[in-house]
């Protein structure tokens, strides 16, 4: 199957800002201070919750991400 330009630019677009997004919730998760993360000192359901689907997103970002890399080098080769 070949990916088309816009196609492939948009996958890799969507890998980088998924790793953006997600790092930048994860400090955020770590340094919460409501009470929801942490229960003295102790990491909450909450946090291990939002942590897993974090990692999930990483995962997904990255495969997503590297099909569109894939996808702009071919096209590369191809022309």
């Amino acid at each position: 199957m070949k990916l088309s330009r816009p196609v492939s630019w948009f996958l890799l677009a969507f890998g980088v800002w998924s790793w953006i997004i997600w790092i930048t919730f994860v400090k955020n998760l770590v340094k919460d201070g409501s009470g929801l993360a942490f229960d003295d000192g102790h990491p909450t359901a909450y946090f291990w919750v939002h942590l897993l689907l974090a990692i999930a997103s990483f995962v997904w970002g990255t495969a997503i991400g590297v099909l569109g890399l894939r996808g702009l080098r071919a096209l590369r080769h191809t022309s």
